[in-house]
């Protein structure tokens, strides 16, 4: 396990997805962002859903996804459904 499994929401199937892509740390994680993150993930996972969006920014957040403001969760479900 390494440092970004350590983040909440993120198992090592999606850590080895984020290291696959070039992010290794946590702070290359938030300067790039969860909706850029992602999009580098669904280029080479055509599965990634919107949860591992959600994942991703609560990740970024220090907290749980299901703790995601309403908000937040209607502008990363907008950006999702740009690329369906």
């Amino acid at each position: 396990m390494g440092e970004l499994a350590k983040l909440p929401n993120i198992g090592k199937v999606v850590e080895e997805q984020l290291n696959q892509v070039g992010i290794t740390t946590y702070e290359e994680l938030k300067e790039l962002g969860s909706r850029q993150a992602w999009l580098r993930i669904k280029a080479i996972d055509d599965s990634a859903c919107i949860h591992r969006l959600y994942s991703l920014e609560g990740a970024i957040l220090g907290i749980k996804k299901t703790e995601l403001d309403a908000e937040t969760k209607a502008d990363l479900k907008e950006f999702y459904n740009s690329f369906r």
